[in-house]
């Protein structure tokens, strides 16, 4: 996994040049919404771009980790099916249905059922190389979600030098992004993590979350502000010093929501051992985000090393996949 983690930059990279290769069929008709589905670590990068481009697109955009579609889908919607295997079933499910509807499709995948259904149906599919755990792969969906919003028009393609830019300054500064990395893991230790971020960066928390459930086999929860401040916040009269508050601090976060991370702050430290917050780096939301994610994943294996526990197994979903094949 630290082998994976450390080829998130060239991964990046070679997703750029995938990209740069691809062709897309237009859609027939005007597109009015987008959906983006997808689980886990094949599905995060829907939610992430959501808000890397709030301020962008001019049609709703959601993300769906489910088999169903909501009833709005239709044939003036763009359907983006994001599965690393190709053969995720909730994924699946979901294109079922949206060739019910005449939807427009592209696909992203290193092959499996989803490929195979693009070739019989076709629709496009973008392929990536295979041969990783899904949630090393992140990189490759991050780009091909960007390229498909970019060939279908919906935002502009002056945003996909981002990329290039983080790569190179996550590959030049390797050093001291795994040593912050260490320090945030150290500062868990055998605690339980709860990442805070503003409402635009939900996605980079949610990512932090499934890194450590799945790498250092950690339960951690995440929370955004401004909403915890109406609820959440006020549970911490009950906190304990085994909880580890992480703030996700990025440029433009709004005046008053920096207010309300630091009075959040001063309340925690009354009710647990200490809050560790840092600084996203980057001239954008993507480079920013990109920043964030590279860092929480070192984060992530880290904490698995002080755990002694194995980044790469995940036998509890194995266990619930060969259960699922008996029903």
């Amino acid at each position: 996994m630290d082998k994976l983690i450390a080829e998130f930059p060239d991964n990046i990279l070679k997703a750029l040049e995938i990209a740069s290769k691809s062709s897309l069929v237009q859609p027939k008709n005007e597109l009015r919404n987008i959906v983006v589905c997808g689980m886990g670590g094949s599905g995060i990068g829907g939610k992430i771009i959501g808000q890397w481009f709030s301020d962008q697109l001019q049609i709703p955009f959601i993300s769906i980790q489910d088999y169903k579609l909501p009833a709005f889908v239709d044939k003036h919607s763009l359907v983006i099916a994001s599965s690393y295997s190709g053969n995720t079933e909730e994924t699946l499910a979901a294109v079922q249905k949206s060739l019910d509807v005449q939807a427009h499709i592209v696909a992203i995948c290193s092959g499996g059922k989803l490929f195979d259904l693009s070739k019989r149906e076709n629709f496009d599919a973008i392929v990536v190389p295979g041969g990783k755990p899904p949630r090393a792969a992140l990189a490759y969906s991050l780009v091909q979600l960007v390229n498909i919003l970019i060939q279908l028009k919906l935002v502009n393609k002056e945003f996909m030098n981002d990329f290039k830019v983080s790569a190179d300054y996550l590959e030049k500064n390797s050093v001291t992004i795994k040593k912050e990395a260490k320090e945030i893991a150290n500062f868990i230790g055998n605690g339980t993590p709860i990442f805070y971020s503003s409402s635009d960066f939900e996605g980079v928390a949610i990512r932090a979350r499934q890194q450590l459930n799945e790498n250092a086999k950690t339960l951690c929860w995440h929370h955004t502000i401004p909403e915890m401040n109406h609820n959440e916040l006020v549970g911490w009269s009950g906190g304990t010093n085994d909880l580890r508050p992480i703030f996700i601090q990025n440029k433009t976060i709004h005046a008053r929501n920096l207010f309300r991370f630091n009075v959040s702050k001063d309340v925690m430290k009354e009710k647990c051992d200490g809050v560790y917050t840092f600084n996203t780096i980057g001239d954008s939301k993507i480079q920013e985000s990109l920043y964030a994610i590279h860092l929480l994943d070192w984060t992530s294996w880290y904490l698995s090393q002080l755990k002694k526990e194995d980044p790469m197994a995940i036998p509890v979903i194995d266990y619930l996949k060969g259960e699922l094949d008996k029903f």
